[in-house]
């Protein structure tokens, strides 16, 4: 059966492996805080869309609809301890997807970069790539495991370790524009950028470490709006959706 899969994938798949990197706050759906289910469930059958094509998904979570460790460290609070809960909730958010993702028939292993191994596997390069290879998805935990670091760094690092083709960052909205467009009504998006333009014109794509990380490793970031169905499935065919950011 997988290897039927895998023959349709190479033949109509754009990407054969991807990062998806989902916001946490992106979890919350319409409530102000925590994880909606009705939220995790249609992320599911967009996820589910690309699966039953063959793709092999690597998933990266935020957890700042739980804690963030910047917050607390503006509030007074250790910044490292801060960081290290904030890498906790990115794990209950793993779990919460985990069991989304199984709910909708897909095999999923959640790997952490701190042990909590009752709940999750360490993270092991080489068994994540198995588990790619085998078409299970990989749900990669508690960022890169140290503090200082954001879950976007944690997204280009693990997609870079995994031989993944592209960086899929999921958002709120619909690619990258000249500016905010939720504050300038003129502002443009747009369908390509490189690397070096987005730094020249100061936009905000990923923080600078893990933006940095993603063009020296030649690892190309599509930003696109998760919230829309069909998305995730059109840029695995190759269509042009949100803004891809290249060399």
């Amino acid at each position: 059966m997988y290897s039927e899969i895998k023959i349709k994938q190479s033949n109509t798949m754009s990407y054969k492996r991807i990062l998806l990197k989902l916001s946490g706050e992106a979890l919350m759906g319409e409530r102000q805080y925590g994880i909606d289910p009705k939220t995790l469930a249609e992320y599911a059958a967009e996820i589910k869309q690309i699966h039953d094509q063959g793709v092999e998904i690597a998933i990266v979570i935020g957890g700042g609809n739980i804690f963030r460790g910047v917050a607390g460290a503006s509030n007074g609070m250790d910044r490292v301890q801060g960081d290290y809960m904030g890498m906790l909730a990115t794990v209950i958010n793993g779990m919460a997807l985990q069991g989304a993702l199984e709910d909708a028939g897909m095999p999923t292993r959640l790997q952490t970069a701190l042990k909590i191994e009752a709940i999750a596997e360490p993270y092991i390069k080489r068994r994540a790539t198995r588990h790619l290879e085998k078409g299970r998805i990989v749900i990669f935990g508690a960022g890169t495991g140290n503090p200082y670091f954001t879950t976007d760094t944690a997204a280009v690092l693990r997609g870079i370790e995994v031989g993944c083709d592209v960086i899929l960052k999921g958002t709120r909205v619909d690619g990258v524009y000249t500016a905010d467009p939720e504050k300038d009504t003129n502002a443009v998006k747009y369908d390509t950028i490189t690397f070096d333009d987005v730094l020249a014109k100061g936009l905000n794509v990923m923080d600078t470490t893990a933006f940095t990380l993603s063009q020296e490793n030649k690892l190309p970031i599509i930003v696109f709006d998760m919230n829309k169905k069909g998305n995730l499935l059109k840029i695995c065919n190759g269509e042009t959706v949100g803004t891809t950011v290249t060399i």
